[in-house]
Formats: C-alpha cells, sequence, structure tokens
C-alpha cells in the first residue's frame, strides 16, 4: 500500500454508519425465506465495530429500491444493497440506484468481477455489481448470493469502506 493511502486510511473513522437493503420480491412478500444475504452483510461489517442503522426488505421494484435507499442515506456512511444486480427482466437495482449516483466508483464492480472470477470463473461476468457516490455516502449494490456478498463485503467493502467515507468528509 503506498504512503498515501496509509496516511489517508490512518486519518479514517475506525467506525461508520452501515445500512442494508435486501432486494427480493418473494422474502419481502413473506416467503419465508431467510436473509442469508443481509444477515451476512450484518454481521461483518457489525464484528468490525460499524454500526448498523437500519436494515430493510424490498421487492424487486424500482421505486421501491428507490425509497429505501433514500431513507437509507438519511443515517448511514455506508448503504450495502444485496440482490437485483443480474441480468434478468426482474434484476433492477443498478438502474434505480445508478440514478442517485452523483460519482460512480467503476473500480469496486471491475475488482469484484475480477475476484469472482478467480473464485467461480466465468459466470462472474454475469453481474453488474456497481458502487457510488452521493454526497458523503458511498452506496455499494451487490448480487444476492451470500457466498458473492461475503466476497465482496470481506475484501473490498470492510477493507476501503473508512477510508473512502474519510475522503467523502474531507471534501
Amino acid at each position: 500500500m503506498s504512503e498515501t493511502s496509509e496516511a489517508h486510511k490512518g486519518r479514517a473513522p475506525k467506525s461508520v454508519k452501515f445500512a442494508v437493503i435486501t432486494c427480493s420480491t418473494s422474502r419481502s412478500k413473506g416467503s419465508g425465506e431467510p436473509d442469508i444475504s443481509g444477515e451476512t452483510i450484518a454481521r461483518l461489517m457489525g464484528r468490525r465495530g460499524h454500526e448498523l442503522t437500519m436494515r430493510a426488505m424490498v421487492p424487486d421494484e424500482e421505486s421501491a429500491i428507490l425509497g429505501a435507499v433514500l431513507e437509507a442515506l438519511k443515517g448511514a456512511d455506508v448503504v450495502i444493497i444485496t440482490g437485483g444486480t443480474g441480468i434478468g427482466k426482474g434484476d433492477v437495482t443498478i438502474e434505480a440506484v445508478s440514478k442517485l449516483f452523483e460519482k460512480d466508483l467503476p473500480g469496486f464492480g471491475e475488482l469484484f468481477r475480477h475476484i469472482s472470477f478467480e473464485r467461480i470463473g466465468s459466470p462472474a461476468l454475469l453481474t453488474r455489481a456497481a458502487a457510488g457516490i452521493r454526497g458523503e455516502s458511498v452506496i455499494f449494490c451487490l448480487p444476492g448470493s451470500p457466498e458473492a456478498v461475503e466476497l465482496a463485503v470481506e475484501n473490498l467493502i470492510i477493507p476501503e469502506a473508512a477510508h473512502i467515507v474519510e475522503h467523502l468528509r474531507r471534501g
């Protein structure tokens, strides 16, 4: 890691406020299926001392996703959305959330697909995982797979979330 990155990380907050939004039409309508991906995000972030400010379950509908993200942004530095990032007709998370991005973080999706490819091979091509900035918050859009969530949170989000927040607060 460069000296500049180390210095920035040294100034980063030790804890950030985060929100978790799961996009699943069946679960939001009471299918009884557990929200393993949302639980994984909350557990991994919480274990590192970060504070959960909101947890929501919404259907795969643009208006519901958009509403949940706008609500989450009221109290979270980091919003992590799981589900709806694939290529199916019902996968609309990226379409909903990208409207909110003031700046894209294309490196997140690129790196996520790279480390996914190393783990699962060519199916990594099918994810449209993305991230962007709105105000002083960062929004991450992850696949619904618990394995993909763990991969992204452990390898990319946890190591950089506070660093990103530090940059956003500095202006």
